[in-house]
């Protein structure tokens, strides 16, 4: 086995989940032992059915444990923030409207987001959506898009990211190159899209290069096999997509995050030796474990742990690649506002929810 600091090393590059509302002793023993750079918060995590203030102050405690038990200061503390049915925490943070029907008001929400954010600690939030709703029969995307073509998609996702941006959130564009087109879900099997490279060019990769020309400064991994372009692996593992299309053609230079590794779409490949290894050279920096599949147990998170170790004492990953991806997380994690949870007024909150009625009704 290897030796806490290389397990540590990879906690770097690891996102995780957290069991509930209190840490047990798996996520205890798991923040102790990988230290991860930061955590990926679900419904899960909300205590339910009490007062604002008692639920809050109950994250507020979660928040500290993960901190203490990690033993870091400086963390990514993220949400999938997006926004109808992509909400996790109750009320009274404000339910927005799915991206499609808040286009027109994507800055004001996001600003107002950002706020409620803030609020709850957290300075990650998984959005805007770089998708284009382009299929109706897509099961996951559809109205998570901003539009149904190129510029009404990249309008409201820059406008989105922007008001994160203002207040203090960072903003991650997703999923790349893009999962607008498919027509099965990717957390239950592996989508297939035999796009050419030159369709991408064409279609779904101009949200992401306008986003990118706005400064993105995270980009989210899509785990879709396009046959055209590469072959043999989904984005997530693909060097043509992430390094040779994003980096090189697009000139992305921030932070690749790979969407989560418990979806099933890519779950089973992570419990082969050698896969993380595909994964950095590929271009990733973060890798995000959800620990939401009933499989997903501590030692499943442990093992791709080990994994990263491994290839690190064989030789098979290049400790400059781990390197390189440090720095540019690192680098984002100084820029990223570490905040305290705090209750918000009654007054604030009502702007934010007349905001809503004005996205539901702002074409009547």
């Amino acid at each position: 086995m290897s030796t806490p600091s290389q397990l540590e090393k990879f906690g770097n590059h690891l996102l995780i989940g957290i069991s509930g509302t209190q840490l047990n002793d798996d996520d205890k023993k798991l923040l102790s032992t990988v230290k991860p750079i930061g955590i990926v918060f679900y419904g899960k995590n909300f205590v339910t059915g009490r007062p604002y203030e008692v639920w809050l102050e109950t994250f507020k405690s979660l928040s500290a444990q993960i901190r203490e038990y990690a033993e870091r200061d400086d963390m990514f503390m993220s949400l999938d923030h997006e926004g109808g049915r992509v909400h996790r925490p109750p009320m009274p943070i404000t339910r927005f409207p799915e991206a499609y029907l808040a286009s027109k008001n994507a800055l004001s929400i996001a600003a107002c987001a950002a706020i409620e954010l803030k609020s709850m600690g957290i300075n990650v939030s998984w959005a805007p959506d770089a998708d284009i709703y382009s299929n109706p029969n897509n099961p996951i995307i559809g109205t998570r898009a901003f539009g149904t073509t190129p510029e009404s998609a990249s309008v409201g996702a820059i406008s989105y990211l922007a008001g994160l941006r203002d207040g203090g959130i960072i903003g991650c564009a997703k999923h790349f190159p893009g999962h607008g087109d498919t027509s099965t879900d990717s957390h239950l099997e592996l989508p297939v899209l035999h796009l050419t490279k030159e369709e991408l060019q064409a279609r779904e990769l101009l949200p992401f290069q306008a986003l990118i020309g706005a400064e993105v400064p995270m980009v989210m991994t899509a785990h879709i096999l396009f046959p055209k372009i590469d072959a043999n692996v989904p984005a997530t593992l693909s060097k043509t997509i992430l390094t040779g299309i994003l980096r090189e053609e697009l000139g992305f230079k921030g932070v690749i995050v790979s969407d989560d590794l418990d979806m099933k779409a890519v779950a089973d490949m992570y419990a082969k030796p050698g896969t993380v290894t595909q994964t950095f050279n590929a271009g990733c920096d973060l890798l995000m474990v959800s620990r939401n599949l009933p499989s997903s147990s501590i030692e499943r998170t442990i093992a791709i742990a080990q994994d990263f170790a491994d290839s690190i004492n064989n030789g098979s990953l290049d400790e400059q690649i781990v390197e390189t991806a440090f720095r540019r997380v690192d680098k984002l994690l100084a820029m990223t506002g570490q905040y305290e949870a705090h209750l918000l007024s009654k007054d604030v909150l009502r702007r934010h929810a007349s905001l809503v009625i004005d996205c539901v009704f702002s074409d009547l």
